[in-house]
């Protein structure tokens, strides 16, 4: 006899509630071992690939992809003894011995009709008409045709409503609208005597389709490619999910609870630039990334290491104010999922190539998606380096958890006044935005101070090391 087990989807991160199925590794009717790739979720924090934690064939996959599943809720069946199976073996998962009947996708997602138990066939899997989505493995009937939502407002379709105006369209025509779920009579004719022609058809459907309106450079994933369009084709529109909801949820929250307060400093950083041509020329660092934001890192380590009051956190629940004796340093990135702030472990014990090494597989990692929920915790310390845009300076909002965020502004040669007479240097400009429930300004002057001192004369890192 067979036995079914479901695998229910995890929490992949600290306390995450749901995730996004991105793509099956697997499709009904595989063979499937532990620990062999099962589905790529997205989570609000990261990319995560999930293993399979049994041995068996793929029964039924109860969501596709696309679909947000709550942590808990059984996302694959799985006959974990397929060998005990006779012929015409079909037994009911509710039957003496077995487990009990998987969760639909329909009932955890609340799009469609129920799909048939996982011990049914999978090509017996129905596609309910208003479903608008077909369970993966199964794929849509030879023949059927997915007719679209009919745009909200849209006037009824011939017959629909009394006195509606007739629609003049050849057969084909209307074959054609009708396989792409467009209302004709929402559409001007262009033919002769209020004929609607194909080109009319086609020129509507692509006015409804979502469009790629905005990418970035190196995007593979445009933001805008989950999107809808709406009826006049003049916007589309994004669900709000994973790293965006995260992102907005956590900045509302920061920016409503934690007095922000921002200080700022200009500094001559020629010393700073002279040292980092000095790196990228010595064979110690030929194998990792030199740049500015590696010196502002270590500068801010050093901060924090004068002034360890600044890398700490305010516990409301318990009303205490938390000392963090390590520095998690975050470096935020923005990734084609959006803003990430990954975080270095124990980045005060790190030498300055381990340091740069980090912030280059970090940053890496994060623009790739592959971030692990680990290193997305506890970061106790944030740099922002709006500086590689082409912005000066700016206010960050503080990560929530955190004290302080350092905004490191763009390097650009100008006139300075340097040992009494006006040259031209390397200059750059720092903002330091801190908790004021507990940073004093005092505090947060000083810290910033400090890191200035050091891009603007670097030696001045091994007096504080």
């Amino acid at each position: 006899m067979p036995t079914f087990e479901q695998f229910k989807m995890p929490d992949a991160g600290e306390g995450l509630t749901e995730a996004d199925i991105l793509t099956w590794r697997v499709a009904v009717g595989d063979t499937v071992e532990v620990n062999q790739p099962l589905v790529e979720v997205e989570t609000a924090k990261s990319l995560v690939e999930l293993p399979c934690p049994f041995d068996g064939v793929v029964i039924e996959l109860l969501a596709s992809e696309g679909d947000t599943v709550e942590v808990g809720i059984p996302i694959v069946v799985i006959d974990v003894d397929p060998t005990g199976a006779g012929p015409e073996a079909t037994p009911a998962p509710e039957s003496a011995g077995a487990t009990p009947a998987p969760v639909t996708a329909h009932e955890h997602t609340g799009h469609g009709s129920a799909p048939e138990p996982a011990h049914a066939p999978a090509a017996a899997a129905p596609e309910s008409a208003d479903s608008g989505a077909v369970l993966v493995g199964y794929g849509v009937k030879a023949g059927s045709a997915h007719r679209r939502e009919r745009a909200e407002g849209a006037l009824e379709p011939i017959g629909g409503t009394e006195g509606a105006y007739p629609v003049f369209a050849k057969p084909p025509v209307r074959k054609l609208a009708r396989d792409l779920g467009i209302d004709l009579s929402t559409i001007n004719p262009s033919g002769p005597g209020g004929l609607v022609t194909r080109e009319d058809v086609e020129q509507r459907a692509q006015a409804g389709s979502a469009r790629t309106l905005a990418t970035y450079p190196e995007d593979d994933q445009p933001w805008l490619e989950s999107g809808y369009s709406t009826p006049d084709g003049r916007a589309t529109r994004v669900p709000v999910k994973s790293v965006r909801k995260r992102t907005a949820e956590a900045m509302v929250k920061s920016a409503f609870t934690a007095p922000h307060v921002t200080v700022f400093q200009t500094v001559d950083v020629t010393a700073t630039m002279d040292l980092v041509a000095q790196l990228k020329g010595d064979r110690d660092f030929a194998d990792v990334r030199v740049t500015p934001l590696l010196i502002v890192a270590k500068a801010l380590l050093l901060a924090v290491r004068r002034h360890p009051e600044v890398n700490s956190s305010w516990d409301d629940a318990s009303q205490e104010i938390v000392f963090k004796h390590y520095i998690n340093l975050g470096i935020a990135a923005s990734t084609p999922r959006g803003l990430l702030v990954p975080n270095i472990k124990d980045a005060h014990r790190l030498p300055l190539r381990a340091l740069a090494q980090k912030i280059g597989e970090l940053t890496a990692d994060a623009r790739s998606g592959k971030t692990s929920p680990a290193n997305l915790s506890d970061g106790t310390i944030t740099i922002t380096n709006v500086g590689v845009l082409g912005i000066d300076t700016g206010t960050p909002i503080l990560n929530p958890g955190e004290a302080a965020i350092l905004a490191f502004g763009a390097i650009r040669q100008q006139p300075w006044v340097h040992e009494g007479e006006i040259q031209i240097r390397w200059v750059t400009q720092l903002a330091l935005s801190f908790d004021h429930r507990l940073v004093d300004g005092e505090l947060g002057a000083r810290v910033l101070a400090d890191i200035g001192r050091v891009m603007n004369n670097p030696a001045q890192g091994l007096v504080w090391a």
